[in-house]
C-alpha cells in the first residue's frame, strides 16, 4: 500500500504567511529605501530641454528655456498615482512657502482626470505641464510618480527625490539644500 505524502495545511499555511511578510517588506520598507537612494545621473547636470502643454490651457506649449533665472521644484504626478494623494499636503504647504516656484509634471493621465484630481484636491502648482505619453519623462529619468527635483537658477538639477515627499524630506533635504544655494526664505 502506498502512503500519502500530502503536506499538512499548517505547513503550507506558514509558509504562504512568511512569503507575504516578505513580499511585504520588500515592498513597503526595503523597496522605498532602495528607490530613494538611487542616485540621478542628472544631478550637477542642465535640465532636459522640454516644450510640453499646460495643462490649463492645452493650446499652449510651454519652453523649459521660460523657467530659467529663478529656482523650481518640479514635482511629478497623476491621478492615478496613490503616493501622490499621500504627498500632495505636503507639496502644498511647501507651495504655500513661495520660496520657489513648483511646477507640477502630469504624467501620463488623461486631460479630464489631472483637471478633476487638481479640483477635489487643490492646486498648489506655480504651473502644471502635461506629458500625456511620458516621452519628455524618458529624459528626465523618471519611471515613476511621484518624483521631485530641484532645479536652480542656471537650469541645473540640483536634487531629485523619488517617491512621495514628506515634512522630513521637506526639512532636512530640500531646505539645506536651497539655504545652501542662498534662495531666499
Amino acid at each position: 500500500m502506498a502512503r500519502s505524502r500530502a503536506v499538512p495545511a499548517v505547513v503550507i499555511g506558514v509558509v504562504f504567511v512568511g512569503l507575504v511578510g516578505l513580499l511585504l517588506y520588500g515592498v513597503l520598507v526595503s523597496d522605498r529605501a532602495d528607490r530613494e537612494a538611487l542616485p540621478s545621473p542628472l544631478i550637477g547636470k542642465p535640465a532636459p530641454a522640454f516644450e510640453l502643454p499646460v495643462l490649463h490651457q492645452p493650446g499652449r506649449l510651454f519652453s523649459s528655456e521660460e523657467l530659467r533665472g529663478q529656482p523650481y521644484l518640479l514635482n511629478v504626478w497623476g491621478s492615478w498615482c496613490p503616493g501622490c494623494r499621500v504627498e500632495h499636503p505636503v507639496i502644498t504647504r511647501f507651495a504655500e512657502t513661495k520660496r520657489v516656484r513648483v511646477v507640477g509634471y502630469n504624467w501620463k493621465d488623461e486631460h479630464a482626470d489631472a483637471m478633476r484630481w487638481l479640483e477635489q484636491f487643490g492646486n498648489p502648482y506655480w504651473l502644471v505641464l502635461v506629458d500625456y505619453e511620458g516621452r519628455k519623462a524618458i529624459d528626465w529619468g523618471i519611471y515613476g510618480a511621484p518624483e521631485t527635483f530641484l532645479v536652480d537658477a542656471q537650469g541645473i538639477v540640483r536634487w531629485k527625490h523619488v517617491g512621495p515627499v514628506d515634512d522630513g524630506v521637506i526639512a532636512d533635504s530640500l531646505v539645506p539644500l536651497l539655504d545652501e544655494l542662498g534662495v531666499p526664505r
